[in-house]
């Protein structure tokens, strides 16, 4: 087993750390959120601007950037929600997952991430209750 990083995991870190140092500078995080989604490409690009437009007619969370990647952040900047990309990573599938501060507890086992190819009009009405209930609003 490899203990190197993948070149994409490395241009993750660093988009990671550039992303601190921007929020530390008070840049636009909303901006740098559409701008990651406006470079994607074909079904990335259709479905990251899905959950954009599900998280903010939605939900009261703060459009950012997560590892490069689109994310919805609470009021204490803590992600809730965040879209990775399949090109990304060079896999078949994009990933919508949800972090701890995501209120889906569902007894003692719940997913928190979603392989996504489509999403059909009944995925976008399941991905709303899941959004609702990872803010506490439903």
């Amino acid at each position: 087993m490899s203990t190197t990083f993948s070149k994409e995991e490395k241009a993750a870190m660093r988009a990671a750390a550039a992303e601190a140092k921007a929020a530390k500078l008070g840049a636009d995080l909303e901006a740098a959120c559409l701008t990651a989604i406006e470079e994607m490409a074909g079904t990335d690009k259709e479905l990251a601007e899905i959950l954009h437009r599900l998280v903010k007619e939605h939900t009261g969370l703060g459009a950012k950037t997560w590892y490069g990647m689109p994310a919805y952040a609470n009021a204490d900047g803590k992600v809730v929600v965040f879209f990775q990309s399949a090109a990304k990573f060079k896999v078949r599938y994009a990933t919508i997952g949800f972090q701890p501060d995501a209120e889906l507890d569902d007894g003692n086992l719940w997913p928190t991430s979603f392989a996504v190819v489509n999403l059909s009009a009944a995925d976008q009405a399941r991905l709303v209750e899941l959004l609702k209930k990872a803010v506490g609003a439903a």
